[in-house]
């Protein structure tokens, strides 16, 4: 069970947005249940201290920090925080996202901004800053976490966040090949139609698929998987429990789709 025993694992964006377990809540407990200890990164403080609580009930050790990843300057304090702890910084996971609605023409220039503020710059900054640490120990394991919708369409209108998800499969693959010969290995999780809080508190999430009913809209999501239903947050956090252990050495640029088959379909 310790696949990560030894190691120092940051995720950003280990809260949750609401009871029961995002990705990257179930992310932290899962490396920390492997024997990791972990950085939990979060820019809600309280959503951070949950997770490190329910880590430290089950034996394991974790710290939480709280952080707006979207900011230079934060982002230079968590790595520094994290260094100041625990002394190395081993799997870097960037966990944070969110899903704004609309196309092209309904998306406002500020709201575009924002967006690719929170799900792009935010792994930029962080790998800008963790890189070097890395690179200093001699390597590491970074996790982008980003979603099938940077690679089909789902119906439903998201440009902001299926166009930052594309980027950072993009930006991916480019520092996987920049830094292998530094034993930093970069990949991506493209996890599909997945049932967490923040899909449930994504109010238009729920319009564009059921008028604004949660449940409708979780029927809905499920019919539309092969699999007949949705994900959930701790088939992403396996697969970032591969990418983080040593099994995965050898692997570095991946884009590892975690979607029930959904991708698989022609319509």
């Amino acid at each position: 069970m310790e696949r990560l025993k030894g190691k120092i694992a940051m995720v950003v964006g280990a809260g949750s947005i609401g009871p029961g377990w995002g990705n990257g809540k179930a992310t932290a407990a899962t490396f920390a249940r492997h024997g990791a200890q972990v950085f939990c990164v979060d820019r809600d403080a309280a959503a951070a201290r949950q997770t490190v609580e329910i880590i430290q009930s089950e034996g394991g050790k974790a710290v939480a920090f709280t952080a707006d990843v979207s900011r230079a300057a934060d982002v230079e304090a968590m790595v520094a925080a994290c260094l100041k702890t625990y002394g190395r910084i081993d799997v870097l996971d960037n966990n944070v996202g969110i899903a704004s609605m609309g196309c092209v023409v309904e998306v406002e220039e500020e709201e575009w901004d924002r967006v690719f503020a929170i799900n792009l710059k935010s792994a930029f900054l962080s790998m800008k800053h963790v890189i070097p640490v890395m690179a200093k120990q001699g390597g590491g394991s970074i996790i982008n976490i980003s979603s099938i919708a940077s690679i089909r369409h789902l119906g439903i209108s998201y440009v902001t966040y299926a166009t930052t998800k594309a980027a950072m499969n993009q930006m991916t693959r480019t520092t996987a090949v920049k830094y292998a010969p530094q034993h930093i290995r970069v990949n991506a999780i493209l996890p599909g139609l997945m049932k967490t809080p923040m899909v449930e508190h994504s109010a238009g999430l729920a319009t564009s698929y059921a008028a604004g009913d949660v449940e409708a809209m979780w029927r809905a999501r499920d019919a539309q998987v092969p699999m007949g239903h949705m994900g959930d947050a701790w088939d992403v956090a396996n697969a970032a429990l591969f990418l983080a252990s040593d099994e995965s050495k050898y692997v570095t640029g991946l884009e590892l789709v975690v979607d029930g088959g959904i991708t698989l379909k022609v319509g």
